[in-house]
């Protein structure tokens, strides 16, 4: 896959094979344009592999929403599994963080949770016909997710379910007794929990994006594995320079997630983007003992998966320089909470580090670059890149071909920081 190609051409270059690259070149194709994607990597091998795997329904509301105020003393001690942050990082980065932080209010809560609704059903109807499409579907559980407190939280569970409800999403209150119902295989630690029961989950989110990838190549598309070095404008399109060689488009998209902005640079855009860190690790799991369902624990600050692989741990959000030396510490600090919720036994492979991208609103950017023709920009997705990738992709996919997308894509033009 690293033959030389210089002079290669193409309707559409897509860079970027994760979820939401790997879909703007299917759906592209779909529309009979010629289409290459291209990664230094496989697809689903980054920021796309390394996710809980859920499809969730739910995930209207992004982290910084009013609630983040009452919580910013506890994070601001730097110890807390939630949130680590670098003090150097939040320095030269204070904008976005003052930025970020603008945004947790009321008023600025129900008009991005109204935009991510949009998203959000319009990928998760992809989602479910894709994965039978792409021979995937043994792969998704149709089972909700669980998120659960450990104190008697009755009343943050219903202000979420008051949210969830505003919206049209289901979701189920329960107890302690219900929960144990639910999950008979876990301790009893749960007080209240409350049931997504419009969700869906994955056992491999970069298996399920490699099918996609299958399902590209299988409609007559290309993949190519090359450093992408840049992109330079070519009289009425694109020059793609990249580490063996060069492709001619007349459009391009970028979904590069958190390397986008590096490759934006030298065109003159400075993208707002930072990098929220997050680690999992595998467990061997005890068949006798499984979970039927991803269970994020509020309190302790994690989110413990089924997977193909064993039990997956996820920590929270590490707000540091995207390639900083790795730092295991919520790792570490939440395992022993979960061994202590199912049984699981010794680690399978090595921890895994990654870095979702997110702008001051948490909101993606989709859509055209405001000052160059062809120019197209998805990426952003933050802690829900997995869940949104399909209609992020489609989009694009759409506004290339001059027609609508399937959502109202206006609160995430990119000219909004462009």
């Amino acid at each position: 896959m690293s033959n030389n190609f210089t002079g290669k051409q193409a309707d559409v270059v897509v860079l970027g094979a994760g979820i939401v690259g790997v879909s703007a070149a299917y759906t592209a194709r779909q529309r009979g344009l010629s289409v290459i994607l291209v990664d230094r990597r496989e697809p689903g091998s980054e920021t796309s592999y390394g996710n809980a795997g859920i499809l969730s329904s739910g995930s209207i509301s992004p982290l910084n929403n009013p609630s983040l105020w009452s919580a910013l003393p506890k994070y601001l001690t730097n110890r807390h599994a939630a949130l680590r942050w670098n003090p150097g990082w939040s320095i030269r980065n204070a904008d976005w963080v003052i930025r970020f932080l603008a945004n947790a209010t009321a008023s600025r809560l129900r008009p991005r949770a109204t935009a991510l609704h949009g998203l959000i059903g319009a990928s998760l109807k992809l989602h479910r016909e894709w994965i039978v499409k792409a021979e995937a579907a043994q792969r998704i559980r149709e089972t909700g997710w669980l998120k659960a407190w450990r104190s008697d939280a009755v009343g943050a569970a219903k202000q979420e379910q008051a949210l969830l409800t505003e919206y049209g999403i289901e979701s189920r209150l329960l107890d302690r007794q219900a929960i144990s119902a639910l999950e008979p295989s876990i301790l009893p630690v749960y007080k209240v929990g409350l049931l997504h029961t419009q969700t869906a989950s994955v056992d491999s989110p970069g298996a399920v994006v490699k099918a996609y990838a299958r399902m590209f190549t299988g409609s007559g598309g290309e993949i190519r594995q090359s450093e992408i070095k840049a992109i330079v404008p070519d009289g009425e399109g694109w020059r793609v320079v990249l580490g063996d060689g060069e492709i001619r488009a007349r459009d391009v998209v970028v979904a590069l997630g958190p390397w986008s902005a590096d490759l934006l640079r030298p065109l003159g855009y400075r993208v707002p983007l930072a990098y929220e860190r997050g680690y999992h690790r595998e467990f061997k799991p005890n068949p006798a003992r499984s979970l039927q369902r991803p269970i994020h624990d509020a309190e302790g600050s994690f989110l413990m998966s089924p997977m193909e692989n064993g039990i997956r741990v996820t920590s929270g959000v590490e707000l540091t320089d995207r390639d900083a030396p790795s730092s295991f510490a919520q790792l570490d600090q939440v395992v022993p909470l979960a061994r202590g919720v199912v049984e699981f036994g010794e680690a399978v492979g090595d921890p895994w580090r990654g870095a979702r991208p997110t702008l001051p609103d948490s909101l993606p950017m989709i859509g055209p670059a405001p000052r160059h023709a062809g120019l197209w920009l998805a990426f952003g997705n933050q802690h829900i890149g997995f869940t949104t990738g399909p209609a992020t992709g489609t989009a694009i996919a759409a506004m290339i071909g001059g027609t609508a997308p399937p959502f109202d894509a206006t609160p995430f033009a990119p000219s909004r920081y462009l």
